[in-house]
């Protein structure tokens, strides 16, 4: 399959999911409120920094040793020893330190925490199998099954009554199915596995673990934070603005998956060349729905929030500093991707140290200063340090060449499109009647109306996406030179 049909086979799915998970979390804000979601938000957050402890950069490592082709089967029998034994660790702590877990919390959530850590560490073992057997288009579709099951279990139970209880088991019953499925699916040997293939993902794993707590300090720390000085609902309402944001985050994201297990084989031919074109094809259209977003969000970003309830639409410029620091940390990710790729994570390490720090140094300096706008601030300040100096580090292997003409035709795009909303939104607001009581289906018909004029005038001005539209779709689309 082609890398660029693979990455358009995750995109589709991711999105899928991630419109699931959208329609699941308005029923679930609506009904429990933004106190009990941010609850739920902070527990999920505890989940992913455990669950660091537990992978210490292993999951990477099986990807990179599996996606090489000698012995899969051996290093991925490893790392799951591996992984098991850290986790074990990891829950006896938890259920020793349940009472400072659950007051941090504010509610009783250990025994779910080691529940969803249980099942976290399953599907992450399923996920890297498939990733390292360059099987990507089957491991996307599998997380939007993942996505419905979870949606639908927490949904059930909350609808039952269960609250807080019922959306932390429904996500451990989706997350859980779906990685049984998953293992089927893959079904690896069961060999044994030495002492070399231990040492050879150590060496892997002693560098990139740094990674895993650098795309958890992106995505969690600022909960963490937050958890700690501002009330559960600002925090509900600010993880409702993230989860938001990263639903533009998806193509930056199968870019990445996409290309590592490529790149990686590359790395082992020495074809630098290829690699180079791959990165800078990456950075060509990272932000390729990020940067619409950001101008679309700036727009429509106060009714964008109210879908999720009344009070929500205090988000909206969270909100948009969000989405400002999530296309600069894609960007940041595309070029780690390209050095964990290249078997050089120790310069990825060196990145995301300074990253982490900066980011856990502002998040606590900022947000006890400013409070939720602080966290914000810290999110996109920290992605732009480590932008700077993940490339510094590439361009010493990889000839990185900065898109700067395709970047412009993409903002040219995105204002264009946000003046039409802006004016068709100030219209409609001025003479419909209905817009106030159906305020979702005129988002709906905002957001439609700005992704048609923004795809168009992108196939209207860039042959390079014309031109990738083309190579990946089953049939010939005119205007293509």
């Amino acid at each position: 399959m082609r890398l660029g049909q693979t990455s358009i086979v995750y995109v589709i799915s991711k999105f899928a999911a991630s419109g699931i998970g959208f329609v699941a979390t308005i029923y679930l804000t609506r009904t429990l409120g933004e106190e009990i979601y941010g609850f739920y938000a902070v527990t999920l957050a505890l989940v992913s920094w455990f669950g660091i402890v537990k992978s210490v950069g292993f999951g990477n490592a099986i990807v990179k040793r599996m996606s090489e082709d000698e012995e899969p089967d051996e290093y991925l029998i490893a790392g799951m020893g591996i992984k098991a034994g850290l986790t074990f660790a990891v829950v006896i702590s938890i259920v020793t330190f349940d009472d400072q877990v659950n007051a941090y919390v504010g509610q009783p959530v250990a025994e779910f925490i080691v529940l969803l850590l249980i099942m976290s560490v399953f599907s992450s073992l399923v996920n890297v199998a498939l990733r390292g057997r360059h099987k990507v288009h089957i491991y996307a579709p599998l997380s939007t099954l993942k996505e419905a099951g979870r949606s639908v279990a927490m949904i059930a139970l909350v609808f039952v009554g269960w609250e807080l209880s019922g959306m932390l088991l429904g996500h451990a019953v989706g997350t859980g199915l779906m990685a049984v499925i998953g293992l089927v699916i893959v079904r690896p040997k069961i060999v044994r596995p030495h002492w070399r293939h231990v040492i050879r993902l150590f060496d892997f794993a002693k560098f990139s673990w740094l990674g895993s707590m650098r795309n958890k300090t992106f995505s969690e720390a600022d909960i963490l934070v937050l958890g700690l000085f501002v009330p559960a609902g600002l925090t509900g309402i600010y993880a409702v603005a993230y989860s938001l944001s990263k639903f533009l985050e998806i193509f930056g994201s199968a870019i990445q998956k996409t290309l590592f297990p490529e790149m990686s084989k590359r790395s082992a031919q020495d074809d630098m060349d290829m690699i180079a074109t791959l990165t800078n094809d990456a950075l060509m259209f990272a932000g390729f729905f990020l940067i619409p977003g950001i101008i679309g969000a700036a727009i429509l970003g106060d009714r964008l929030m109210l879908v999720y309830g009344s009070g929500f639409d205090i988000g909206h410029w969270i909100l948009v500093i969000l989405l400002v620091g999530l296309t600069i940390y894609t960007y940041t990710r595309q070029l780690l991707n390209t050095l964990n790729a290249i078997n050089r994570p120790d310069l990825a390490f060196r990145a995301n140290g300074v990253f982490i720090a900066i980011n856990i140094v502002l998040n606590v300096v900022l947000v006890y200063s400013f409070g939720w706008f602080g966290a914000a601030v810290a999110t996109a300040s920290s992605a732009a340090v480590g932008f700077v100096f993940s490339l510094h580090y590439c361009r010493r292997f990889v000839t990185v060449q900065i898109p700067i003409m395709e970047m412009g035709r993409q903002w040219l795009a995105a204002l264009v499109m946000g003046g039409a909303v802006y004016v068709t939104r100030e219209l409609g607001e001025d003479t419909l009647s209905w817009v106030d009581d159906y305020n979702l289906v005129f988002v709906t018909l905002l957001v439609g109306l700005g992704a048609a004029i923004y795809f168009t005038i992108m196939f209207a001005i860039s042959s390079r996406f014309r031109a990738t539209v083309n190579q990946n779709l089953p049939f010939t689309v005119p205007m293509v030179g």
